[in-house]
């Protein structure tokens, strides 16, 4: 009876757990496609549904479809139902011409309501030109080789031929000093690839560097480049800021990509003639080197000018305008626009005198793209008058140079006048004299103090001198003096020892990055674990060694560490855990050795290892 009574209230309870459940149709298909090449397109919807009307597809041949395909499940957890529905409409359809074509929107019905999908748009790309293609290999997709190509763009590096390579695509080449400019490392492989390793990026020595947070869920793509059709993929973009004029140089770099060839059989074997093995076959690609003009900032700059390169936009409010004495007051000040945020130094306002005035409190909205930083930084300026009295407060005057148009712009904010409640001779006691402001506070040690006339004096006692608390009293200020002089001059030395305090703090430092890399891993996060747990080990090398991390190179760790006796062996873990560091960040490949669980592992017996050493 029970048990029928719970079933039933089990279905009847299904609608409500499936009301309110949002609708998803979603079109997906690939964003470029070659010319003669087959791809699907598919539709896909969350609920059950009617009715679907397909979009105008007449830019493309459609060999099959529409192909529809149904599943659904139910789970029952705690008595609560939750049942799922996907319905996929599938197409095959092939791109007759080059060009880039929109599919609209198709629609469906659900529960009486109709719902479009999202419009796609299609690159088809032509196929690969006559004569590119005559060496036969083994390439994604099913494409052919081409033959070597008599490539002039200096930003490209090809392995030998043109199948693998990779590309430094920079946005400008002459720009002023702190303008960012955009470079994007794209891996161009008619190839089937399986793996990168070894990933060495360039340093970028004498530029500010912000990485672009890149999908780790991105996919290869493919795209039409010098008459053949390759698979490309985004290993890196970065903004670099230019910290100083004339010609400065992107410095090279590179890594190994395994691959996968055909190996065709020779056997006598009538049956082994029809198969073929594949093995994997390492190959190590050049990153192009790059020059880029750095002009310097023209003369005549503003004297409010501090560095600010973009476009800006700068605000301010006041929090009040009348207020009582002791109450605080702030003064906002945002500056929002695109350019180098990061190093723009905070604008100086000044408060009156009378104004008790705190350390501003500074908040960064900022975005990174690649169509450069943008956003706002907003400064807080917190003071508190003191006195009661009528105020001005001065504006703000903001400079920043402007590199499209070649010219430095400033912008003044308001002044702001500020009506204090409290009398202007408001008086304040101070010791055994009045002040009636700030500046008279500090005026008053050369002021005459006022003379007591009722002192009363008192006879020095007999027979102290000689005691033993006469001698202490010497002795013991003489010994506490001696002990203090001591530990200063330690203090001193060792303050003025940089060397030896970053060697006394490497260890500390570097656990304190593992803990913050660990609660990545927590949550999952393996970007910023790896990059975490990369400054770990560099500081850490950068602090033991007191060699700056630009003076750094993988290339010069291994010196540095067989000078200072470090084991062969720890050397070579150390700097293939960094590479393994780096290629984790652009991988997702799953390998055992190259999860987070295994990084850290190895991290921490490295510092461990080295410490010892």
């Amino acid at each position: 009876m029970y048990k029928n009574l719970i079933i039933l209230l089990i279905f009847l309870s299904a609608p409500l757990a499936l009301f309110g459940e949002s609708v998803e149709f979603i079109a997906e298909a690939p964003s470029s496609v070659v010319v003669g090449n087959r791809f699907g397109l598919t539709y896909t919807v969350n609920q059950d549904c009617k009715d679907f009307r397909a979009a105008d597809m007449s830019d493309f041949s459609v060999l099959m479809g529409p192909s529809t395909s149904h599943s659904s499940s139910v789970q029952i957890i705690n008595g609560s139902v939750n049942k799922s529905t996907t319905i996929t409409y599938t197409y095959i359809l092939v791109g007759e011409n080059p060009g880039t074509y929109t599919i609209p929107g198709a629609t469906v019905v659900v529960k009486g309501d109709k719902y479009t999908s999202n419009a796609l748009t299609i690159k088809v790309l032509p196929a690969d030109e006559a004569g590119q293609s005559s060496q036969q290999g083994s390439s994604q997709g099913g494409q052919q080789q081409g033959q070597t190509l008599n490539n002039k763009d200096s930003k490209t590096s090809q392995s030998g031929n043109n199948q693998m390579f990779i590309r430094q695509v920079i946005s400008k080449t002459k720009v002023y000093e702190q303008e960012a400019f955009l470079v994007t490392y794209k891996l161009y492989t008619r190839y089937n690839l399986r793996d990168l390793t070894n990933v060495k990026f360039p340093e970028y020595k004498g530029f500010y560097v912000q990485d672009i947070e890149l999908d780790p869920n991105r996919q290869m793509t493919t795209e039409h480049y010098n008459g053949l059709n390759y698979s490309t993929f985004v290993l890196k973009q970065a903004l670099l800021y230019p910290q100083h004029s004339g010609t400065q140089e992107i410095e090279s770099g590179s890594l190994d990509a395994v691959i996968v060839e055909r190996v065709q059989n020779h056997s006598n074997s009538i049956f082994d003639g029809f198969f073929d093995s594949y093995q994997d076959v390492r190959k190590s690609i050049k990153i192009p080197s790059a020059k880029i003009e750095v002009m310097p900032l023209p003369k005549g700059a503003p004297k409010s000018f501090k560095g600010a390169v973009g476009k800006f936009d700068v605000k301010s409010s006041i929090s009040a305008e009348n207020l009582k004495a002791n109450d605080a007051l702030t003064v906002k000040l945002n500056i929002s626009g695109t350019g180098n945020l990061k190093l723009i130094k905070n604008p100086e306002l000044e408060f009156p005198a009378d104004f008790d005035v705190y350390d501003p409190k500074v908040d960064n909205s900022i975005k990174i793209t690649a169509a450069g930083t943008s956003g706002s930084k907003s400064i807080e300026y917190l003071a508190i008058p003191r006195f009661g009295g009528d105020f001005e407060i001065n504006g703000v005057e903001f400079s920043w140079f402007d590199p499209s148009v070649g010219q430095y712009k400033t912008v003044n904010t308001p002044n702001y006048k500020v009506k204090v409640e409290g009398s202007a001779d408001q008086t304040q006691v101070i010791s055994s004299g009045t002040v009636s402001n700030k500046e008279s506070v500090r005026n008053l040690g050369s002021d005459i103090r006022h003379i007591h006339t009722d002192v009363k004096l008192k006879s020095k006692s007999a027979g102290f001198y000689g005691t033993g608390g006469f001698v202490a009293g010497y002795a013991v200020p003489f010994a506490v003096f001696v002990l203090l002089l001591i530990l200063l001059q330690k203090q001193a030395r060792e303050n003025a020892n940089i060397a030896l305090k970053r060697t006394k703090r490497a260890s500390k430092v570097a656990v304190k990055r593992l803990k913050s890399a660990a609660k990545f891993m927590k949550a999952g996060d393996r970007n910023h674990f790896y990059e975490e747990t990369m400054k770990a080990l560099w500081g850490y090398l950068s602090d033991k060694l007191s060699i700056p991390q630009s003076d750094l190179t993988k290339d010069n760790v291994r010196d540095k560490l067989s000078a200072k006796g470090v084991n062969d062996e720890v050397v070579t873990e150390f700097l293939n855990t960094l590479q393994d560091c780096e290629f984790a960040r652009f991988s997702s490949a799953n390998d055992e050795n190259l999860s987070m669980q295994a990084i850290y592992g190895r991290a921490t017996k490295l510092i461990e290892a080295l410490e010892n050493a």
